[in-house]
């Protein structure tokens, strides 16, 4: 997958995470907003990494794309991106409802992180 596919699966995928938490409360939703946050935090450090390689910059993992990034101005040194990075990384390897409830609790606080970087990015596009 290119940079543009990519960025174009980021922006769906974000629109999909927003448009599932707009919606009311339910299990079904909730794990349903959990999903589809990992695959929007998938999708942004793929990006990231992607971005960086045209960039000479090599990243092999999310937290170092963070850091590289951060490095570069493409997104603001922020904490909540880690915390963002240990959510989604929890949701991946364990399941418990009380686990699944408090990370549906942090989502919407990950929205403007992945706003950020889509917006940066479409201004480097233009």
């Amino acid at each position: 997958m290119n940079e543009s596919e990519i960025f174009k699966s980021l922006k769906k995928s974000l629109e999909r995470l927003k448009e599932i938490l707009g919606e009311k409360r339910t299990i079904a939703n909730r794990d349903s907003a959990i999903k589809r946050f990992e695959f929007t935090v998938e999708l942004t450090w793929k990006t990231m990494q992607k971005f960086l390689r045209n960039q000479k910059i090599i990243c092999r993992s999310p937290k170092e794309c963070l850091k590289e990034s951060f490095k570069i101005g493409l997104i603001k040194d922020n904490p909540i991106w880690l915390e963002m990075l240990d959510d989604r990384n929890l949701t991946v390897h364990t399941y418990d409802e009380k686990l699944a409830d408090e990370v549906y609790d942090r989502l919407s606080n990950y929205l403007p992180l992945f706003e950020e970087i889509k917006n940066n990015l479409e201004k480097i596009q233009k």
